[in-house]
C-alpha cells in the first residue's frame, strides 16, 4: 500500500532547507493582497515559500483557503499551504477536508499528557490523508491576530526530553519554545533567546523532525540568521512583512482609490517578503 505521506511537498521543502542551511519564509496571510505578494515575491526571487493561514480563515470564508491553495498549485516555484495554530479538534477535522499540505496541531493550551494524546491521535488521522503535522512542545506565550492568546498561561521552555516526547507522536515539524513569544516583544532589547537550548533540541531531534520558528516580530536580521543557523527551517513572519502595508492602509483608506490601495499595498508586502528571503538565504533555492 502506497505511503500517503511520500509525496508531501511541505516535508520535502523543509528537509531541503535543513540540509542546505537556509530558512523558508512562512507568511501569515489574512487577505488576497498577502497571497498575491507571496507568489510574486517567490517567483521573482526564485525562492520556496509557505503560505500560512489561521483557523479564522475557515470560518471567515473557505474561498480564501481555496484561493491560497490555487496560488500554491499554479506558482512556478514551490509554495505550500500551511494551517497554523489549529487549536481545536473541530478546526483540525474541518481543515483536513481542504487542500492543506501541513497543519499545526496546537494543543499547547492543554496539560502535557492531554497535549501529547491529542497530538498523536490527530497526527495519525492527518497522515492518513497525506497532510504533514506540526506541534509546539512547551508553551510559546503571547498571541497574534487570529490566534488564541496564551499570555495567561505559564510560559514553559522546551527541553530535549520533551521535544523527543512530541517527536514520538509522529509529527513532522517541531516548534520549540526557547525564549520566543507570539506577538510583540516590546522592544528588541526584550528578545532573549536561549540558543544553547535550541542547539540541544536540534541535536536531540536531528533526523526525526524539522524545527520551525515562531515569534519573529521585530527580529533583527542577525537574530533571524542565528535561528536558522540553530536549525530552524520554516520561519514564520507576520508583522515583519506586514508593517509597511498596515501603515499605508491606515493612512490612505478613504483617500486613495481602492485599486491603488490594493496594488500599492501588495507591493509593500512583496518588498518585505523579498528582503526576508535574502536574509534567510532562500533566494535562488527554488532552482537548485
Amino acid at each position: 500500500m502506497a505511503d500517503p505521506m511520500a509525496g508531501n511537498k511541505a516535508i520535502a521543502m523543509l528537509k531541503k532547507a535543513e540540509k542546505e542551511g537556509y530558512g523558508v519564509i512562512g507568511v501569515v496571510s489574512y487577505n488576497m493582497e498577502t497571497i498575491v505578494a507571496c507568489v510574486r515575491a517567490a517567483e521573482k526571487k526564485r525562492s520556496p515559500l509557505q503560505i500560512l493561514l489561521f483557523p479564522w480563515s475557515l470560518t471567515y470564508s473557505p474561498l480564501l483557503v481555496h484561493m491560497a491553495a490555487k496560488a500554491c498549485a499554479e506558482a512556478s516555484v514551490p509554495i505550500t499551504l500551511h494551517l497554523d495554530h489549529a487549536q481545536s479538534e473541530e478546526a483540525i477535522l474541518t481543515a483536513a477536508e481542504f487542500p492543506f499540505d501541513s497543519i499545526m496541531v496546537d494543543m499547547s493550551h492543554y496539560e502535557k499528557a492531554e497535549n501529547l494524546e491529542k497530538t498523536k491521535r490527530l497526527t495519525a488521522y492527518l497522515h492518513a490523508k497525506g497532510i504533514a503535522t506540526e506541534a509546539e512542545p512547551g508553551r510559546i506565550n503571547g498571541g497574534e491576530d487570529g490566534v488564541q492568546d496564551t499570555g495567561d498561561l505559564e510560559g514553559l521552555l522546551t527541553t530535549e526530553s520533551e521535544a523527543l516526547e512530541f517527536v514520538d507522536t509522529g509529527i513532522d515539524f517541531l516548534a520549540p519554545a526557547f525564549g520566543n513569544v507570539h506577538g510583540n516583544y516590546g522592544g528588541i532589547e526584550n528578545i532573549k533567546l536561549d540558543f544553547p537550548r535550541l542547539d540541544r533540541i536540534r541535536e536531540a531531534t536531528k533526523g526525526k523532525a524539522t524545527l520551525v520558528l515562531h515569534g519573529t516580530n521585530t527580529f533583527p536580521d542577525k537574530i533571524m540568521q542565528g535561528c536558522i543557523k540553530g536549525g530552524m527551517t520554516r520561519c514564520n513572519v507576520n508583522e515583519l512583512v506586514l508593517h509597511k502595508y498596515s501603515k499605508y492602509v491606515a493612512e490612505n483608506t478613504g483617500k486613495a482609490p481602492l485599486t491603488e490601495l490594493l496594488e500599492t499595498g501588495t507591493g509593500l508586502i512583496q518588498e518585505l517578503i523579498e528582503y526576508q528571503m535574502d536574509v534567510m538565504g532562500s533566494t535562488g533555492k527554488a532552482d537548485s
